[in-house]
């Protein structure tokens, strides 16, 4: 700090020294003044004249206006310094430009400065006395004249909006003394100033120090020789006459021939010459003493209250105490950081206290005068703090008690003059300051967003303030009434409403001022704009200004929101006819609109139900019918979306080679097309950001069915009946060893699969199966991420159509409508979007099923049902095969989502389950097991079962182990039929015909089981044993198995060149043929049984 006010000294040393060169030197050729030329530079303060005006006028001919060198001045100290140019726009900024920002858009207020010389604190109109005023009232003019940076400019005079106090008028230049009274003394006249007031403290015996008395004191004992320059001593002899002049020469207790004697003295000391080069040392004490005598008599004049240490200059020159008290006050700012007081401001607060008795400072006119220069501070400054100091120091004013009722009556009669309803009203000191203060306040509070837009923390400060002083009575009476703040006052709640409703419309006014310019800047339709702008209003009226003014009327923020409300409406309501399409125009106005009267609603409930005690302010608002006009058009937009979704997602399902996206996404890239179409269609619909209903959400939903419904069923007929997927039955024949071979043997039966199916299942190979089921899946998945993002968005759109409507009915007809709408909302996503789910799960069951059916009969015939137990069970065992369906299985886990592995490992274990039964009971006349041989097979069923369980189990991971025991029960009970003797099969067989039915559907898994005469009948033919054969010939004339040749073909099989990966079925399946063989040796079997029953046919 010691660095800067070093800077700032030299500056002013240097700047002195400028003027005094061109004064001296001669350039100057004339000075004039208001009352034309003058030769006296005496009465000219060459601390207020511009050096920059000087300079000029010596380069134009040497004549100075002293008027326009002053003006010049205060330009100079309240702009920022700028650089001579021919455009004029080059200059010093006070703030970094890079932190500054980007300029605002919007246009400037028109600049209004009036450079006014009145006396701030005073109503009167002179010219000279009125720059004291400025002085006392305004902080601007205390701050330092001479200003080495512009990082603390002097801001133009009377620019605050403070009203003065009123104070009577000062009829000298003391108030320009007081501008310049600390701030421009420097170190040494400082010093010198100090000896000069102990010697004279030292040589006074009694009595009490006054301002005529010191500055007689210092006349005294400061001569000319004491200043570095003849331009300081003036000054500085100026200031003290100029206080005699205004506490002797012009008091009401000076007789005429008193009065003569002052003027005459101080015209002599005002002469330089005379006083100065003339006089003598003694002949000055003489015009001194003269003027102490009045002193001394006016000193000794007694206090009008008695009240201790009184003298007669507290009421006498109070206009003056008043004034020089409120400057030592602004002393304890820091000059270079005006914001803050200095770190020693309690150490000189209480130094300045010890002026009291000599100013009539009491502790109750020192709350006063300190808030008052704690406000003022404020309001120059922006500073918080500065104002919550204020708030308690006028608040002690208020909790001050006075001793006697003497220093009531004291301050009573410091008069302040103020203009009231067009007459001059009387009023006391505190009352000024506190009727100032809330006439700023009011002013403030008539556009408080405006005012506190910046720094909306000072707003409760504020309040505060205004609650500590009142406010103005909204009456026509011509007396001053300030009514405090209360929370149970009408009129307060009446006040507070009114400055709602002005700083509301006002911040309407403002912003619609703006808008056609700011729309044209952004491109953007005007209501759009305004509908973000006053939200923005409505957002900070909601968190800044109404938790403050809640406290005392909660109902401004219906006042404020209905306001808003209604300001918008009368605009979009003409836009609102015009709307017929969702233009771009409405895509832009109509989303705004909508969430500008939800919010708005929200702010009025909250507020509403806060203020349920109070019923006085209950009006609605009256919703724009947004809803109304974007219902049909948002209707017929989703309807045109129906046609261009499904014509969407045939073209990608064409285009689908179901080849899997990646390693990570098996799925196939159609349904990623298909759901990024009904994704997109959604977003589009509630990113449109406008009302809906149940209408509009059941025909988006009714879009969704139809795509994907479509798509699966799409699916779904690509595929072929699994009974294309099993070989022909074989003819029934016996068993029989022949010695001499038959030469030429029947070739079996073998169906031709038609050309079509033939074509579909060359491409249902095993990937692209895979595919399928992932892509099943996928859109089972994706159904609940899509049924979730669109409640989402509907309990963020939908309710807002019922929330916004429920304060106008009851409170239990809402929770009933709500209730309804919500059932019916899960209603309609059950019946759709469930519908779905359900499909598609049919579908996985459908596709799994038939890739344990391919995998098993299609794929793996020739290697496993066309050679297992094929001439001999010893040379044909179950573990040649197991490796192949290693590789099956490998594969299909390599392709198959995780989440399906299970359900097709059940398939493929059932197939081949099933595959092993075929080849017991259907293996055709190449297959004929021994006694010996049912051992080994049964080891076979054990190692599909249990040592090679990990086919199907996978490690404990996959299938339960008591799951593969139920699937392979029936494979071991008829295996178990092969350990019976063949007489005991032969009576289960009689036993069986009994029961059966000709309508009996032998593909039906219900109706395959051990004890069935289909099972028992298949068992004998395939057992190698003479009275099995025997019975079989002698009953139904079966031929033996050796007339026949099935040796597997490549010609008769229809074996597929790739593995492909179905589910296995549930049932056993055989042909046509195969079917009409079995009806016919049903009837055989029921004639039969009636024959053998009682005969012993062995």
């Amino acid at each position: 700090m010691e660095h800067h006010l070093s800077l700032l000294q030299r500056y002013r040393r240097d700047r002195r020294q400028l003027i005094e060169f061109l004064v001296s030197s001669g350039l100057i050729i004339e000075f004039r003044t208001s009352s034309g030329s003058t030769a006296s530079l005496s009465n000219i303060d060459f601390d207020t004249v511009s050096a920059d005006y000087l300079l000029q006028c010596v380069k134009s001919g040497g004549v100075v206006d002293v008027s326009e060198a002053s003006n010049k001045y205060f330009d100079e100290s309240a702009y920022p310094v700028s650089i001579p140019s021919q455009l004029g726009d080059s200059y010093f900024l006070i703030s970094d430009p890079a932190s500054a920002g980007s300029p605002p858009r919007r246009l400037p207020p028109p600049i209004k400065v009036k450079r006014n010389t009145n006396n701030a604190s005073s109503s009167s109109s002179k010219q000279d006395p009125a720059n004291a005023e400025n002085v006392g009232s305004s902080r601007s003019d205390f701050r330092v004249n001479y200003k080495s940076t512009p990082t603390t400019p002097t801001r133009p005079v009377g620019n605050s909006g403070i009203p003065p106090l009123g104070l009577p008028s000062l009829r000298t230049d003391a108030g320009k003394l007081l501008t310049i009274l600390v701030l421009n003394i420097s170190e040494a006249m400082d010093a010198c100033i100090r000896r000069n007031l102990i010697h004279w403290a030292a040589r006074r015996t009694s009595g009490q120090f006054d301002l005529p008395q010191i500055s007689l004191g210092l006349l005294i004992g400061i001569f000319k020789s004491d200043f570095h320059n003849e331009k300081s001593y003036i000054q500085w002899k100026s200031r003290q006459t100029n206080i005699l002049e205004e506490l002797l020469y012009f008091s009401a207790n000076v007789s005429t021939t008193e009065h003569l004697t002052i003027g005459s003295c101080l015209e002599k000391i005002r002469t330089t010459k005379e006083w100065d080069v003339k006089m003598s040392a003694s002949e000055r004490v003489e015009v001194l003493s003269s003027i102490r005598q009045v002193a001394l008599k006016m000193s000794s004049l007694p206090g009008q209250f008695d009240i201790q240490s009184e003298t007669y200059y507290w009421t006498a020159s109070y206009h003056l105490n008043v004034r020089l008290y409120e400057k030592l006050l602004f002393g304890m700012f820091d000059i270079l950081e005006e914001c803050q007081l200095i770190e020693e401001a309690d150490a000189i607060q209480e130094l300045i206290k010890l002026t009291w008795s000599t100013l009539g400072i009491t502790q109750k006119m020192h709350y006063a005068i300190y808030g008052w220069v704690l406000f003022q501070q404020f309001v120059e400054t922006a500073e918080g703090m500065l104002l919550e100091y204020a708030v308690l120091e006028l608040q002690k004013v208020q909790s001050s008690e006075e001793d006697d009722g003497k220093e009531g009556q004291y301050m009573d009669s410091l008069i302040c003059s103020r203009q009231y309803g067009g007459r001059e009203v009387k009023l006391s000191m505190v009352q000024a300051i506190f009727l100032s203060i809330s006439i700023w306040c009011d002013s403030k509070l008539q556009d408080y967003h405006q005012h506190f837009n910046q720094e909306p923390s000072n707003f409760k400060r504020m309040m505060t303030l205004a609650s500590t002083v009142g406010v103005l009575t909204s009456g026509d009476s011509t007396e001053i009434k300030l009514i405090k703040l209360s929370t149970l006052n009408d009129n307060t709640a009446r006040k507070i409403k009114r400055y709602v409703r002005r700083s509301t419309e006002a911040a309407c006014r403002r912003v619609a001022s703006t808008i056609d310019l700011e729309s044209k800047v952004e491109g953007t339709h005007p209501l759009a704009l305004l509908a973000n702008e006053l939200r923005l209003i409505a957002e900070r009226e909601f968190s800044v200004f109404w938790p403050v003014l809640r406290h005392w009327c909660s109902e401004s923020l219906m006042v404020s929101a209905m306001l808003l409300h209604q300001f918008y409406g009368e605009r979009l309501k003409p836009f609102l006819k015009e709307v017929s399409c969702l233009s771009e125009d409405a895509r832009l106005v109509l989303p705004v609109a909508h969430m500008l009267d939800h919010y708005l609603t929200q702010l009025h409930t909250s507020a509403l139900h806060e203020n349920e005690s109070h019923h006085s302010f209950n009006q609605n608002l009256d919703h724009y019918q947004i809803g109304e006009v974007c219902r049909p058009i948002i209707l017929d937009w989703v309807i045109a979306q129906h046609s261009h979704i499904l014509e969407w997602t045939g073209r990608a399902f064409d285009l689908e080679d179901w080849e899997p996206l990646s390693f990570q996404q098996r799925q196939a890239a159609s349904i990623i097309e298909v759901f990024r179409i009904i994704e997109e269609t959604v977003d589009q619909l509630f990113g449109l950001k406008l009302p809906l209903d149940i209408t509009h959400l059941q025909a988006l939903l009714s879009i969704i069915f139809h795509s994907l419904d479509s798509y699966l069923q799409r699916v779904l007929n690509q595929l072929v009946e699994k009974s294309h997927l099993y070989p022909s039955t074989p003819p029934l024949t016996r068993y029989e060893e022949t010695v001499i071979p038959i030469v030429k043997k029947k070739l079996l039966e073998f169906s031709l699969l038609d050309d079509s199916v033939s074509m579909k299942l060359n491409e249902l190979t095993t990937p692209k199966l895979c595919i399928r089921l992932n892509t099943l899946q996928y859109i089972q998945k994706q159904i609940s991420v899509l049924e979730d993002g669109i409640k989402r968005f509907w309990a963020l759109v939908g309710p807002s159509n019922v929330q916004a409507h429920a304060k106008e009915e009851p409170q239990e007809t809402s929770e009933r409508d709500f209730l309804t709408c919500s059932e019916a909302l899960d209603e309609l996503f059950v019946t759709t979007l469930n519908c779905i789910r359900d499909i598609a799960s049919d579908s996985i069951s459908k596709i799994c099923d038939f890739i344990g059916a391919r995998v098993v009969f299609w794929d793996l015939r020739d290697s496993f049902l066309s050679h297992l137990y094929r001439g001999s069970v010893e040379r044909a065992r179950l573990d040649i095969f197991l490796p192949q369906f290693d590789t099956v299985l490998d594969r299909i886990c390599g392709l198959i989502d995780d989440s399906l592995r299970d359900l097709v490992v059940l398939s493929i274990c059932r197939a081949s389950l099933d595959g092993y039964i075929w080849v017991l009971l259907d293996g055709g006349p190449s297959r004929a097991f021994s006694s010996s041989d049912i051992a080994m097979m049964e080891e076979d069923l054990n190692i599909l079962k249990v040592e090679h369980a990990e086919l199907f189990i996978a490690n404990g991971e996959g299938l339960p182990r008591s799951l593969v025991e139920r699937e392979a029960k029936l494979a071991e009970e008829i295996l178990g039929l092969f350990h019976l003797q063949s007489e005991t099969v032969i009576q289960m067989l009689m036993s069986a015909s009994e029961h059966i039915s000709m309508k009996l559907d032998p593909r039906k898994h219900g109706h395959m089981h051990s004890e069935g005469a289909n099972t028992l009948m298949r068992v004998l033919c395939h057992k190698k044993d003479r009275e099995a054969s025997k019975f079989l010939k002698r009953q139904y004339q079966l031929p033996i198995s050796s007339e026949y040749d099935d040796t597997p073909s490549d010609s008769t099989l229809r074996s597929p060149i790739t593995f492909d990966l179905l589910k296995r079925s549930t049932s056993m399946h055989w042909t046509t043929n195969g079917q009409s063989s079995f009806k016919s040796m049903s009837r055989k079997l029921q004639k039969a049984a009636s024959e053998i029953r009682n005969v012993n046919w062995l």
